[in-house]
C-alpha cells in the first residue's frame, strides 16, 4: 500500500455550531484504492491556511508512504524544519492525517482500529456530555442560568449520563489568567449547588473553565466549588505554565484535567512528572494522532493518571477517540457531541445508549463519513473555529462565556 491521494473538506456545523464553527475533513486513498478519513482540530489560522499546511505536510512526509508506517510519518513531521518540538499546527495538521492511515489500515485488514492498538479493553464507555439548552431555554440567558443548567443536567441523567460538564466561571479572554470576579465565583457555587441538587448523587460534576486564571483566582475558585465534590477542575489556568498546575492541585481537593489544548506527549509528560493534572484531555485532532495518544496512555497508567479524550470538533474526532478508549486500561470516560448533524454525517454508526458506547465492530474506525452532506455546508465565514474576546473580564456588569458557541463571522 502506497499514500497517493489527499482530499480536504471542511464543513460548517448548522446553527447554533455546537462542535465549533468549522471541521476540517481529510480523507486519504491509497494506490490500490482504499480510502480512509480523519479529521483535523488545529485552530491558530484560518481553514484556507490549515487547507495549505495539511497539503504541504501530506506531500513532504507522507505522499507515496506505507500507511503502516505511522512512527516513521510522525518522526519526519515531528523533526519537520529542525524543529523535535511540538507544534500544534502542523502537529495538529499530521494528527487528521494519521487517523485517516488507521482507518485505511482497519479497511485493509478488515478490523476495527481498537484490534490493532491492543484489542478491546472496554466494552462499554462511559460517556459525558457538556450542558447545552433544550429545546425551550433562551439561548442567551441560558449560560447564566443555573436553573436551567439544573434542568439540562436532569434531562441529561435522565437519558443515561452518569457525568455532565459546564462551565459558568467567566469570560473567554485573550487577557487570561487573571482574577475571577467575585460575582462569577458566586455565579459558580450556584451552578454546582442547583445541578448537585438536581441530579443527587447519580452523576458527577465536571467544572470546565478555559484556562482563565492565574493562579491564585483558580485556587480561590476551586476551594468556593470543593463542597459540591466535583469529579474534576478543567484547565483552570492557561496551558502555557505547566508547573503552576501543581501549585492549584496542591491546594484543590479537586482533581485536575487539562490536556485538549496540548500537543504530543511532551507537552503531557511534563503535567505527569510534576503531578499537578490526574485526568488527561487529550484531543486527538490536535495531540499527534491515534498512536500518539495510544503511547500517552502508557505514561499515564505509570502515574495513576487516567485518560479522558476531549471532543469539540465533529464525529471524525469521536470515531478515532472511541477507539483509543477501548484499547486502554486507565480510561476514565470519553466527551460526546450529540447533534443530528453529528449523526448524519456518519449515519448513526456510533451512538451514546443509556450513556454509553459501544466501540464499532466494523473495520477501520467503524464510519463512513458523508461527504455530500460534509460538502453541502461549506464554511465562508473569517472566524477561526474558536475564538477568545478580546475585552477583559468585567469586574462590574457580570461575565457570560456562551458555550463554545461562537458567532458565524
Amino acid at each position: 500500500m502506497r499514500l497517493q491521494n489527499l482530499q480536504i473538506i471542511v464543513t460548517s456545523p448548522p446553527a447554533p455550531g455546537w462542535g465549533g464553527q468549522y471541521w476540517i475533513f481529510v480523507k486519504l486513498t491509497t494506490a490500490c484504492g482504499i480510502e480512509g478519513v480523519g479529521e483535523v482540530y488545529a485552530s491558530a489560522v484560518g481553514p484556507d491556511a490549515m487547507r495549505a499546511v495539511i497539503e504541504d505536510v501530506f506531500a513532504r512526509h507522507m505522499e507515496g508512504e506505507n500507511p503502516e508506517n505511522v512512527e516513521l510519518m510522525f518522526r519526519r513531521v515531528y523533526s519537520s524544519g529542525f524543529t523535535q518540538r511540538p507544534d500544534p499546527t502542523v502537529m495538529g495538521a499530521f494528527s487528521g492525517l494519521e487517523m485517516a492511515c488507521w482507518d485505511i489500515l482497519g479497511k485493509a485488514r478488515d478490523r476495527p482500529v481498537w484490534a490493532m492498538l491492543g484489542g478491546k479493553m472496554n466494552l462499554k464507555i462511559r460517556a459525558y456530555t457538556y450542558l447545552y439548552p433544550l429545546p425551550h431555554h433562551d439561548l442567551t440567558e441560558f449560560w447564566t442560568s443555573p436553573d436551567m443548567a439544573a434542568e439540562a443536567a436532569l434531562d441529561a441523567v435522565d437519558r443515561g449520563y452518569t457525568a455532565v460538564k459546564f462551565d459558568p466561571a467567566g469570560p473567554y479572554t485573550i487577557h487570561s489568567g487573571h482574577q475571577p470576579a467575585m460575582f462569577d465565583i458566586s455565579m459558580s457555587v450556584a451552578f454546582c449547588k442547583a445541578i448537585r441538587e438536581a441530579v443527587g448523587d447519580r452523576a458527577d460534576l465536571l467544572f470546565g473553565t478555559h484556562g482563565q486564571f492565574n493562579t491564585s483566582g483558580a485556587i480561590r475558585l476551586g476551594h468556593a466549588i470543593e463542597p459540591y465534590t466535583p469529579l474534576w477542575f478543567e484547565e483552570p489556568i492557561p496551558p502555557d505554565n505547566p508547573l503552576e498546575f501543581t501549585e492549584v492541585a496542591k491546594a484543590v481537593r479537586i482533581p485536575i484535567a487539562a490536556g485538549e489544548r496540548l500537543t504530543t506527549k511532551a507537552e503531557f509528560a511534563i503535567l505527569l512528572r510534576t503531578g499537578g493534572v490526574k485526568i488527561l484531555q487529550p484531543a486527538l485532532g490536535r495531540a499527534g494522532g491515534i498512536w500518539e495518544m495510544k503511547k500517552l496512555a502508557g505514561l499515564a497508567e505509570v502515574f495513576n493518571a487516567e485518560m479522558a479524550p476531549h471532543l469539540y470538533a465533529g464525529p471524525v474526532e469521536w470515531a478515532a477517540n472511541i477507539h483509543l478508549a477501548a484499547s486502554i486500561p486507565n480510561l476514565l470516560m470519553c466527551e460526546t457531541i450529540e447533534t443530528p448533524f453529528h449523526d448524519d454525517l456518519i449515519s448513526g454508526a456510533i451512538k451514546v445508549e443509556n450513556g454509553f458506547i459501544t466501540p464499532p465492530e466494523a473495520p477501520g474506525l467503524g464510519i463512513t463519513l458523508n461527504e455530500d452532506l460534509a460538502r453541502a455546508h461549506p464554511f465562508t465565514g473569517t472566524g477561526l473555529h474558536l475564538q477568545m474576546q478580546e475585552e477583559p473580564c468585567d469586574y462590574q456588569n457580570g461575565n457570560a462565556f456562551a458555550g463554545g458557541a461562537p458567532l458565524k463571522a
